[in-house]
């Protein structure tokens, strides 16, 4: 059974995590002390639960805590070697640990350790920040709090900022709390309830002061020619240029995209000072090891043309790249750890909105959260003062901090199709539900495209969430509805590596009895279809210039010749051939396009369950339910084909296994001699 003392932490900090005003994601850290049974001496121990290493107060379970013992902790003081050494007290917390000690602790388990109180939290509140961050944030934080909050002047989260801490309590005891200089807030209490409160205070204090004292217009007055676009207009912009930003942004290594234009990132680039600020780059910590030390902006109008804004934004990302190496030039000594690459994190267009980028699409997503937190905090600090980040010196020492490369590597390492962006079409159910499933779970992202748009985003749902796959809805035989699938993509993930053209159907009938409309039909959405999504995709894969994937579900009837299905066969043999042709002209911007041929999926198929297998149990002359094994039992290897099967081959086909294959059709038809490919 949970501690009540834990239990009762857990509570506050999802209330206080849930509310994005308090503090961003994974960010901040909050701790209670309180007493256990030992389970060796049987006499009661003081411990301290405190939120543990990369651990988000919003979803904070008591797995995320650490569990340490106070005595052990208080005595690290003794044996504390100074500052230039105090990074291997981190180490030494692993051996104040209670018990299996929980989630391992992070680096301001000190500052929870050491300050004298019941109840601490650490938070990164916009308002908070916007104080810290000001120019003359100290006078600014007697100004507004009085003596209840005290001014910390910078330093580097550690065992040394925590004795700071510790010590300014003490000598200031009527404060709540402090306002650490660059950083953040942290506050404390005799209980649970205290600390939520004083921690409240602050933060509201500091947006109240904000409110009522800051000038009107914090990022000057409006920049002609940079106000929003109309917002259809915005997004269509942003589609078109989403491809060559993620092909600059994945100079290093490949990224995964996610695109805001929410109102605080507009206004800010309609204003003035955006450029200036925007050059500061972030302070916090939390900030700019999401968002790199500062973003590149798009110094043009947002009514530019996307051929300017392309050519404007490689100048700028080659020069970015030159002045991030010289950043760590100027700040590398020789047991730095090396560089992770230049290409930055945030890229902001005037008019249009934000692009974020990540190993993957939460890691993206939140790195724009926590941008849009750095202009929350510029604007606050700006209206009361002026914003001044800690210097490029410091914000080096976090970001290759040997402690965070060593959490870097701690990571899991990335599945086989991390970082790529898969569409697949007809993907709510048989065999391209089957593909998105086995693509989401080797790592990509999925986007399932259906004629159902429920039952698209209900199979997506299945997968996980938003940053994991979406459902859209997308007729492949309407030219624009293929676009705006492309375009959701693409706006949704930053980009498009894989696309599978799976959407099909089929009529069995003999060529006596197929009508004009049968034949057009399933023409329409297979070859017609195939071609408009292929066409579509290609333009971002080459935009892109990373390659990609094009994947087309054929089948064995493009190349067997059976009887009743004219219209079906004949499309797939369209299909086939556009593998080959297409192949042989997208080859030189490393596209590879290849195809599977299946045969007799009949569990789980939507073709199958919609007529066609009565149809062709019919021609065979055995009951439905028995078409599968029917099936198995006319092939070489007596295995009845299942949907996983193809999404096998599909995965197979594109890893870096297969990095060097392109134009060739994989039967998955459990051995049909007819269907041999020659």
């Amino acid at each position: 059974m949970t501690n009540s003392t834990a239990a009762e932490l857990i509570a506050r900090s999802n209330r206080l995590g849930a509310d994005a005003r308090n503090t961003n994601y994974a960010g901040g850290n909050t701790s209670a002390k309180g007493s256990e049974t030992d389970p060796v001496t049987g006499e009661p121990v003081e411990l301290l639960w405190v939120k543990g290493s990369g651990g988000d107060l919003g979803t904070l379970t008591e797995g995320g805590l650490a569990v340490l013992r106070l005595d052990r902790l208080r005595a690290l003081v003794d044996v504390y070697p100074g500052l230039e050494r105090e990074d291997e007290m981190v180490a030494a917390f692993d051996y104040t640990l209670h018990g299996k000690g929980g989630a391992a602790p992070s680096i301001d388990t000190a500052m929870h350790a050491l300050v004298d109180a019941a109840h601490v939290d650490h938070l990164h509140p916009d308002s908070g920040i916007a104080f810290a961050t000001a120019a003359d944030g100290e006078a600014l934080t007697a100004k507004a709090f009085g003596g209840k909050v005290v001014w910390v002047p910078w330093r580097r989260p550690g065992f040394q900022l925590g004795l700071d801490i510790a010590e300014i309590k003490a000598a200031n005891p009527h404060a709540i709390g402090c306002i650490l200089g660059g950083h953040g807030i942290t506050a404390w209490g005799d209980s649970s309830a205290e600390a939520e409160a004083n921690s409240l205070w602050i933060i509201e204090t500091a947006a109240a002061y904000i409110a009522e004292h800051g000038r009107s217009e914090p990022f000057g007055p409006a920049l002609e020619g940079y106000a929003p676009l109309a917002q259809a207009e915005r997004l269509a912009k942003a589609a078109a240029l989403a491809p060559a930003i993620r092909g600059l942004v994945s100079t290093d290594k490949a990224q995964v995209g996610h695109f805001t234009d929410a109102d605080v990132v507009l206004d800010f680039l309609a204003s003035a000072e955006h450029p200036r600020l925007a050059a500061l780059g972030t302070s916090c910590p939390d900030h700019f090891l999401r968002t790199k030390v500062k973003p590149l902006v798009l110094d043009l109008p947002g009514d530019a043309s996307i051929e300017d804004s392309i050519a404007r934004l490689e100048e700028l990302h080659e020069a970015y790249r030159v002045d991030y190496q010289g950043y760590y030039d100027r700040n590398a000594t020789a047991d730095s750890p090396a560089m992770r690459g230049a290409d930055p994190a945030i890229v902001l267009i005037p008019g249009v909105g934000m692009f974020s980028y990540g190993a993957n699409k939460q890691t993206a997503r939140v790195a724009g959260e926590f941008y849009i937190n750095a202009i929350n905090v510029m604007r606050g600090a700006e209206a009361i003062s002026t914003y001044a980040p800690i210097d490029e010196a410091e914000k080096f020492r976090i970001e290759y901090w040997a402690l965070e490369e060593a959490k870097l590597q701690r990571m899991p390492k990335p599945k086989p199709l991390a970082t790529r962006v898969a569409l697949v079409t007809g993907a709510a159910s048989g065999i391209g539900k089957a593909i998105a499933t086995r693509l989401a779970a080797e790592g990509a992202c999925v986007v399932i495209a259906d004629l159902d748009a429920a039952k698209a985003q209900a199979a997506a749902a299945e997968l996980g969430n938003s940053d994991v796959a979406i459902g859209i809805q997308a007729n492949v035989t309407n030219e624009a509805q293929v676009q705006a699938a492309i375009d959701a993509t693409v706006l949704a993930f930053g980009g498009l590596d894989l696309v599978v053209n799976n959407a099909g159907l089929s009529l069995s009938k003999s060529l006596l009895e197929t009508t004009v409309a049968d034949w057009d039909l399933q023409h329409n959405v297979m070859a017609k279809g195939s071609f408009l999504v292929s066409r579509a995709a290609a333009r971002v894969l080459i935009d892109q210039k990373l390659g990609g994937d094009i994947i087309y579900i054929s089948s064995k009837n493009s190349v067997f010749a059976g009887p009743n299905n004219i219209a079906y066969s004949a499309t797939k043999a369209d299909q086939a051939h556009q593998v080959r042709l297409l192949a042989a002209e997208l080859g030189e911007y490393g596209v590879k396009v290849n195809g599977i041929n299946p045969d007799g999926v009949v569990r789980g198929s939507g073709i199958f369950a919609g007529g066609w297998g009565a149809k062709r149990a019919a021609v065979y002359g055995v009951p439905e339910e028995e078409l599968g094994a029917y099936y198995a039992q006319r092939t070489l290897l007596k295995r009845e084909v299942l949907p996983e099967n193809v999404a096998n081959a599909v995965f197979v086909l594109c890893t870096s296994d297969l990095s060097h294959t392109t134009g060739l059709h994989i039967p998955v038809d459990a051995g049909v001699a007819a269907a041999f490919l020659r």
